[in-house]
């Protein structure tokens, strides 16, 4: 949007119809000393082409995915998008669909979230699935305050330290103003989430994990599960990377009674972190304490098919202060992205694709360990993974850079205690000859 600043007579215009002499009078009801005072320091005015210039070589000190190649995952992944998915959601009559509370208006909304929980529900082993929620941590939070829901008189939830940081820092946000403790699962040292200590914890409401978590790490979710409900708590399975349950035992099927994730992957660019959407699937005995809202399939009174919202616990509806969740909208078109992407995809291609996530992982993996890397954890892992170095790791990932190849991101930034760990990360979308390069740059 091109900026178009206004004249001093259209000010003076302005003031007369607000009835103020001059714009500092716009803000005297802020208080004094809570506004600047003083000029700002601010460079002379330039030219509009001048200013396109200055902006465009501030952009040249910032890497893109344009690079050859980006290996750091941690949440956000960079993957092939079939050219059917953008042309499809393009179209007016999706993207510029808005509400679907009048459903005889919103069909085509509707449908579009009806197909997009029932490919959910199916890739996650799960019973019910929502119309989504805003990204990935939300979710999560939202499925703990769904199971204190659940648990009633619970106040007490258990998140494993294996989750990625972020949405541990959104969870504690959330969770703050109430009465609830949030207790922390230490990481074993192969990489999977201790839970011995769970039968020492009183009030406990639910545990929760993810699986790839952020090292990379797959979780042993069936143990999990028993050892969670012989405690006699809730089960949630978060994840970054739903490519995983392409190759995977589903969460459902693992035995999660609440699912929820980051679906960025399906179909939507990384587009410097966002947007994404919030994927989030439970069991059906559970559905009413579900947060946001469902659309279901039924018919008229002709007996055509029709969708309709068919349950939409939320504030600004009947429920008010009983309401699931303040989250007052589902991220519709990513929603949409999501069910495109699933769709073209099939169960054939989801798995296909996770299959190369998990090959080229594994080949980038074995050839830095063979070049003297070293696995910081043992456990078995999907497309991301730690590796230490004997030597200085950042000259070498600063050679790479310098290739155009950013690789390795720093474990210390998040965790302290793994001083000198780097995550890499492998898509379908790295080709082997820059895996080699990674390989052969390390090794020399």
């Amino acid at each position: 949007m091109r900026y178009l600043p206004h004249t001093e007579k259209e000010i003076e215009a302005m003031l007369a119809v607000t009835g103020h002499g001059q714009l500092e009078e716009l803000f005297a009801h802020i208080p004094e000393d809570c506004r600047y005072q003083g000029d700002m320091k601010l460079p002379e005015p330039l030219s509009e082409w001048a200013l396109s210039d200055h902006f465009q070589s501030l952009a040249a000190n910032n890497y893109s995915t344009s690079a050859k190649a980006v290996l750091l995952g941690a949440g956000s992944y960079s993957h092939y998008i079939p050219e059917m998915v953008p042309s499809l959601i393009q179209r007016s009559e999706f993207l510029t669909a808005y509400t679907p509370y009048q459903p005889e208006m919103a069909q085509g909304t509707l449908q579009g979230i009806f197909e997009y929980q029932t490919l959910t529900a199916r890739l996650l082993g799960m019973e019910v699935a929502n119309a989504s929620m805003y990204d990935g941590a939300s979710a999560l939070a939202e499925a703990l305050l769904m199971a204190l829901r659940i648990a009633h008189k619970k106040h007490t939830v258990a998140i494993s330290s294996a989750i990625h940081p972020y949405y541990r820092e959104v969870v504690h946000t959330y969770l703050q103003a109430g009465i609830f403790n949030i207790i922390e699962l230490p990481v074993a040292e192969n990489g999977r989430t201790d839970l011995a200590g769970l039968k020492e914890i009183d009030d406990l409401a639910a545990v929760a994990l993810q699986s790839p978590n952020f090292f990379g790490v797959i979780e042993d979710l069936e143990t999990a599960s028993r050892e969670i409900h012989a405690a006699e708590a809730l089960f949630i399975t978060c994840f970054t990377e739903p490519f995983a349950y392409g190759l995977l035992r589903s969460p459902g099927i693992s035995g999660a009674d609440i699912v929820c994730g980051e679906g960025q992957s399906f179909g939507m660019p990384q587009s410097s972190g966002g947007p994404g959407l919030g994927m989030f699937a439970c069991l059906k005995k559970h559905q009413r304490n579900i947060p946001g809202r469902v659309a279901g399939e039924t018919v008229d009174i002709e007996g055509k098919r029709g969708y309709v919202l068919t349950l939409s616990t939320r504030e600004q509806h009947i429920r008010r202060e009983k309401a699931t969740s303040n989250i007052c909208s589902n991220q519709g078109i990513c929603t949409l992205t999501a069910a495109a992407y699933m769709a073209s995809l099939g169960a054939t291609g989801l798995r296909r694709v996770a299959k190369l996530n998990y090959d080229k992982a594994a080949y980038l993996k074995n050839g830095l360990v063979q070049a003297g890397a070293k696995l910081l954890f043992s456990g078995p892992t999907f497309n991301e993974f730690v590796l230490t170095f004997a030597d200085d790791f950042k000259p070498v990932r600063q050679r790479l850079l310098d290739k155009g190849i950013i690789a390795g991101l720093e474990l210390s930034r998040f965790y302290k205690e793994y001083e000198k760990a780097y995550l890499f990360c492998v898509t379908e979308t790295v080709a082997r000859t820059v895996l080699d390069e990674v390989i052969e740059e390390v090794r020399s």
